[in-house]
């Protein structure tokens, strides 16, 4: 790993850094030019082996253990569809909120190594319940043929199974809630950003990072779902367990050679000041555009540069007002409940001015969920032979997704843009609203084209299929959906990450990077919902479930025609929203 890590530095370092990351990583910097002797040195890439090393292994795991948990439901579980899809969505909704409370723990209390250690120790615990799970047969269900599955005829899980299953998903949400949102800024905490030396490892680090993600998602794929599909679900979770523990191996091993960057308080604090004193002095009134000089309190920053006062949110401006008595004889504030700076009613301002953006991002990030949900019911309703004697798991299409996602970025960041930046004059060749808009189509897109997919191979399952249901229908027809999934992705994701990190107030970053893990947890709220109401109003009077267990009696390309139509509905509202928006400015 270290030899690895050398080689790839001394010759990529210069060389590989997308436009993405060197912009996320100039708008990160903070030039401290007091006192530089006293500032500790940073261990730099001395540190990398071991946070990669932890980094590596531990996503080994995670990935390991969560591609293939639909299916592990089902089949091992009894569950039936909606049931199976409502616990992974309720799942990730919370896996995917806790990450704002554990940047808030770590940022606030405990720092980002403790909260790691915390939490890898509490994912390991739920890796090994779930392993558990799958070797003790008091644990699941007796197992059940395929065809009463089908049948709905299958006993499913005891409320005791239940519980056990629901601990371990808890266990593996605290475990992800501390280590996705402080895993990379502890590594950025290990180069020192005031030198060139210091930003180009971090440029190399997050190339690297990206690397490492997709080759280990595609690893995972390929051989741990095989594990699990064909020889054993005890030894398929196992492995990543073990993983799980080297990853805590590397991660301690580290102890030594890394810098610690000590808890400075949280953010949440400052909002409340706004709002309790805007709050306070609701009474008053603002003055006149012309008449503002030293009405406003506005302190001189260090370390951060300043954002103006905007007419925007009006009524956060009485924050700021000055009023008799409200100031120290030093001019600092003498309460700073009643007495907010321009600064931070500006940051409150700029959470407030992102949220449409997030909303719609949100509902967009439904149709990406689905498709991963729901494809694999159908890949295993279709003709998975490749050749006579081997024959595709059904969770080896997300493969597919990967591939794209590493094609599609690079050849935007260094190609497309470029071309698009000689058209449009603009730097990246397109705003991040105008890449976000673009991923917000191509999901509608996707719903569409699962859709008409899952229309065909349904008559042709129920025209020419054998008595098992599957389609004589390759899988292969589920190839283009999973191309525009990793397009949507790539467009969507990044563009929202790009546009938090842009937007969001320098010390508000953290909160900007825990949006897009809340817009997951949110789509997957809202996809419990879609699916609950469908499944309860689908179904009566004689008619088939719309997602019926047996997707042969059900309708999903109905559920995917409906998907698309709030995404036309919210592609509308975005459009309005991005139109008004105005991109935040310092000085």
């Amino acid at each position: 790993m270290c030899s690895l890590i050398s080689s790839f530095c001394s010759t990529k370092r210069n060389s590989m850094s997308s436009s993405l990351e060197k912009k996320l990583l100039d708008e990160e910097r903070v030039v401290v030019e007091s006192e530089p002797e006293t500032r500790p040195k940073k261990p730099g890439w001395k540190a990398m082996p071991y946070i990669l090393g932890n980094e590596t292994v531990e996503k080994l795991a995670q990935y390991g253990m969560q591609t293939n948990f639909m299916v592990y439901l089902m089949r091992v579980y009894n569950m039936d569809q909606v049931f199976a899809a409502n616990i992974l969505n309720t799942w990730t909704a919370v896996s995917n909120v806790l990450p704002l409370i554990g940047a808030f723990v770590a940022d606030a209390y405990l720092g980002k190594f403790l909260t790691i250690a915390i939490a890898s120790f509490a994912h390991l615990m739920g890796m090994v319940i779930v392993m558990l799970t799958s070797w003790v047969p008091q644990l699941h269900p007796s197992p059940c043929s395929p065809q009463k599955q089908l049948s709905s005829m299958c006993p499913g899980p005891t409320d005791s199974q239940l519980v056990v299953l629901l601990l371990a998903f808890f266990w593996l949400a605290i475990g992800t809630g501390g280590i996705s949102p402080c895993s990379i800024p502890f590594a950025v905490d290990q180069f020192d950003l005031t030198t060139v030396e210091g930003r180009q490892g971090t440029r190399s680090f997050y190339t690297l990072y990206y690397v490492i993600q997709t080759v280990l998602t595609m690893i995972n794929v390929i051989l741990v779902v095989k594990i699990q599909d064909s020889v054993s679900w005890t030894l398929g979770f196992g492995v990543p367990t073990m993983f799980m523990v080297i990853s805590i191996i590397f991660f301690f091993a580290g102890t030594k050679v890394y810098a610690y960057v000590e808890p400075e308080g949280s953010i949440f604090s400052r909002i409340a000041q706004v709002i309790v004193a805007t709050i306070h002095k609701r009474h008053l009134y603002l003055p006149a555009t012309e008449d503002t000089e030293g009405a406003f309190y506005d302190p001189p920053l260090d370390t951060e540069p300043k954002l103006p006062l905007t007419k925007e949110f009006k009524c956060l401006n009485k924050a700021a007002l000055v009023v008799e008595n409200e100031l120290n004889d030093d001019g600092s504030s003498s309460d700073p409940w009643r007495l907010c700076s321009i600064q931070q009613v500006e940051e409150l301002k700029c959470l407030l001015k992102i949220m449409p953006i997030w909303l719609t991002g949100s509902i967009a990030y439904i149709s990406i969920g689905q498709l991963q949900i729901f494809s694999i019911s159908q890949a295993l309703k279709m003709d998975r032979h490749l050749g006579h004697n081997f024959e595709i798991p059904a969770g080896w299409m997300i493969i597919v997704t990967m591939i794209t996602i590493a094609l599609v970025i690079p050849f935007y960041d260094q190609v497309l843009s470029l071309a698009l930046t000689k058209i449009t004059k603009q730097e990246g060749g397109l705003t991040t609203l105008q890449r976000i808009g673009l991923g917000h189509g191509f999901g509608i897109l996707i719903m569409v084209v699962a859709g008409l997919v899952e229309h065909k191979r349904r008559e042709l399952a129920i025209s020419l299929g054998g008595s098992d249901g599957v389609a004589p229908m390759s899988i292969l027809w589920l190839i283009p959906q999973f191309i525009i999934l990793a397009i949507t992705q790539a467009f969507s994701i990044v563009g929202h990450t790009e546009f938090f990190n842009k937007e969001s107030p320098d010390n508000m970053r953290s909160i900007g990077n825990s949006l897009v893990s809340l817009q997951t947890s949110a789509a997957s709220n809202l996809s419990s919902f879609i699916v609950n109401i469908i499944h309860s109003f689908t179904g009566k009077q004689g008619h088939p479930d719309w997602l019926d267990s047996d997707i042969n009696k059900g309708r999903l390309e109905y559920f995917y025609y409906i998907i698309a139509g709030l995404g036309v509905l919210n592609l509308g509202c975005f459009i309005l929203c991005a139109r008004r928006y105005r991109y935040k400015t310092i000085f």
